[in-house]
């Protein structure tokens, strides 16, 4: 790989006869050859130069369908526009990061949809944020407006150092951070991946991460491209919708590399049926990176459990790590060998500790995600960022070609605060070297993983403490993982001293906001007669984390959780499945008021939380819906006239 840029990997590749096949929400195929995706890019990056996008200009790339995106990508790409992928505003914590990203950059242009822009415009208007909306207004190019050209737009000439791309990763009121990577980091990391993984032009990738995740744009994109792979990308949306659509698009197209996080598995595992994919061969599988978020051994064994009669090797799974700011990928272990993990003291995983390997007790299985690739580095150290022995806890700290410089974070100022001593950055991650592998124990007190999604726990104290009755300061959030389900929950604790009843209603009123303007879940509230801080006045999250995980709650958090069911709170005229369905979903979303005519999606109800309404409704109404169900009905409305006028017993 003697290029230097990306668009001088694709001119390369588009030589060779090697093809995109991209799936859409409804299931529908389409194939772009590499010859035609840059033809397209040149194309498309005419109309963005006639109407006055520059080289240095940012693009928020706010879009629905992949085809557009990866068009709109490249051709920023090729005229050295700094492309930004955002997810669509579909919900109000998205709709809050546009508009703050948009306010944080130099001169942004938005290229985006008719529908989603006006869904924007609407929302900055009824929050006071016209005047955000504004600074892009007379820059936005929708795709209805660009038609087909065939004229290419100007090249440009970056160098190894341009910016290639800008990966923001922060919370809706949080100050936006965005993860600058140049065409060298991006290059760099990929050609460490490709070499490690063993990729070869044969193997054929296949996924479902959206585009705008790193995964999905670096690893499943941009990867099998420098690859010269034949890949697959099914739309988010039709995984979600359809989850066996994975594997069997897998088995149909005899993809070998595939990848997914812990949200994937436990998904399509609730959704699985053998009876669905009796046909379904997943023989040639290779590999199935897992990563994005802590990764679950006994999800592990339950997802190549379940496959294993399909074909599915147990040398497949492959658990990685990394993170944005290293472009992608800090380790891999090694290639179509079993995972390994190894059992540990979980009361022992503090900032220094030696870690105790433990079979009884109260221990903690961690799954080995391998040393670290090709020019990167990784180093475990202390608080100041001293190397610290194998066997002891400590910061992960990166350094390497592929890792950022830095942050971009208003109008053109790149941030360092980040890095510690000598050029290595801290991830926010804690782990410890045992056996020569890397294990992950948990996040520094910033950053929440749960189903998947990164959540900053300032940003969703400060969403909290607008409800009446909390403030800055009296209010923590924290996650933590529930053994029961094997899967990491939201903590809310709340400096409180009144009556249960009380706070249940202050409880409830803070997680309804939380989820209604961030889209997180609160798993758990509990009442706390102090909060620990450090002298200088920051709370101590892990303090309370700790103190919850290791069962000091766990009486008051069993009492409180009994209550926390609310009931059907809000009444109305409708039907008996409408008033059935409006009480399920009081229920399982905490209270959260939904209309007749309000679509789940639109007020940002998780897949998972989708599934449990699934799974309720199965129970009144057994065998008169489908998951998919809720998705072609998304309204009480909608739903309950399918109930009501479907198969017979249904009504």
């Amino acid at each position: 790989m003697h290029y230097t840029t990306l668009p001088e990997a694709l001119d390369e590749k588009s030589g060779l006869n090697r093809s995109i096949r991209l799936i859409d929400r409804s299931g529908e195929t389409s194939i772009i050859g590499f010859a035609e995706l840059r033809s397209r890019a040149l194309n498309l990056l005419h109309q963005f130069q006639r109407r006055g996008v520059g080289v240095g200009d940012e693009m928020l790339l706010v879009l629905n369908r992949n085809d557009a995106f990866l068009d709109a990508f490249w051709a920023c790409l090729y005229g050295g526009i700094v492309p930004i992928p955002l997810a669509p505003g579909v919900t109000d914590e998205q709709r809050y990061k546009v508009l703050r990203v948009a306010e944080t950059l130099d001169r942004p242009h938005l290229f985006t949809e008719h529908a989603l822009a006006g869904r924007l415009r609407g929302f900055a208007q009824k929050h006071g944020l016209d005047a955000v909306y504004a600074r892009m207004a007379n820059r936005t190019l929708l795709i209805e407006d660009i038609g087909d050209s065939p004229e290419n737009g100007e090249g440009a000439t970056p160098g190894a150092e341009a910016t290639a791309f800008i990966q923001f990763s922060s919370g809706s009121t949080s100050e936006p951070k965005g993860v600058v990577l140049t065409h060298r980091n991006v290059l760099a990391n990929i050609r460490d991946m490709i070499d490690t993984a063993k990729l070869r032009d044969t193997d054929h990738g296949l996924s479902w991460m959206p585009l705008t995740h790193d995964m999905g744009l670096v690893g499943f994109h941009l990867m099998m491209v420098l690859a010269a792979m034949e890949h697959t990308i099914i739309a988010t949306d039709a995984f979600i919708r359809r989850p066996l659509r994975w594997i069997r698009a897998a088995s149909d197209h005899r993809a070998n590399v595939l990848c997914s996080p812990n949200f994937g598995y436990r998904y399509l595992l609730k959704s699985f049926s053998p009876d669905k994919v009796r046909d379904v061969d997943l023989s040639h599988v290779r590999i199935i990176f897992n990563g994005a978020e802590p990764i679950s051994a006994r999800l592990c064994e339950e997802f190549l459990d379940t496959l294993a009669p399909f074909g599915l090797r147990r040398t497949a799974m492959y658990p990685v790590y990394g993170l944005a700011e290293a472009s992608l990928a800090v380790s891999f272990p090694p290639v179509e060998h079993l995972y390994e993990t190894v059992t540990v003291n979980r009361k022992k995983l503090g900032l220094g500790d030696r870690v105790e390997p433990d079979e009884r007790g109260n221990p903690l299985c961690l799954v080995n995600v391998g040393r670290a690739i090709g020019e990167c580095e990784v180093r475990i150290g202390n608080d100041e960022g001293e190397e610290m022995n194998s066997g002891i806890v400590g910061r992960i700290l990166i350094r390497g070609p592929n890792v950022t410089k830095g942050y971009y974070i208003d109008r053109r100022k790149l941030s360092r605060k980040a890095f510690r001593v000598n050029d290595w950055l801290d991830t926010g991650d804690l782990g410890f070297n045992y056996d020569g592998g890397l294990y992950i124990t948990g996040r520094t007190k910033d950053v929440i993983f749960v189903n998947g999604q990164n959540y900053y726990a300032h940003d969703i104290e400060a969403v909290a403490a607008e409800v009446e009755g909390l403030e800055l300061g009296k209010v923590v959030v924290a996650g933590a993982r529930n053994d029961a389900t094997d899967v990491d929950e939201m903590i809310l604790f709340v400096l409180f001293r009144g009556d249960q009843s009380s706070f249940m209603e202050l409880a409830r009123e803070a997680a309804t906001t939380v989820n209604e303007r961030t889209g997180a879940e609160i798993g758990v509230a509990v009442p706390v007669k102090n909060i620990p801080k450090t002298t200088s006045g920051k709370l101590r999250r892990f303090s309370l984390q700790n103190s919850y995980e290791n069962g000091e709650f766990r009486d008051i958090a069993a009492r409180l959780s009994a209550a926390w069911d609310p009931g059907p709170r809000h009444q109305g005229i409708g039907s008996a499945a409408e008033v059935f369905l409006r009480e399920v979903c009081s229920d399982i979303l905490d209270g959260l008021h939904v209309g007749r005519d309000d679509s789940l999606f639109e007020i940002g109800v998780s897949s998972l939380k989708m599934i449990e309404i699934h799974e309720r409704i199965d129970e009144r109404y057994p065998g008169c819906t489908e998951v998919t169900d809720l998705f072609d009905h998304p309204t009480l409305a909608e739903l309950a006239a399918h109930l009501e006028g479907g198969r017979d017993g249904c009504g």
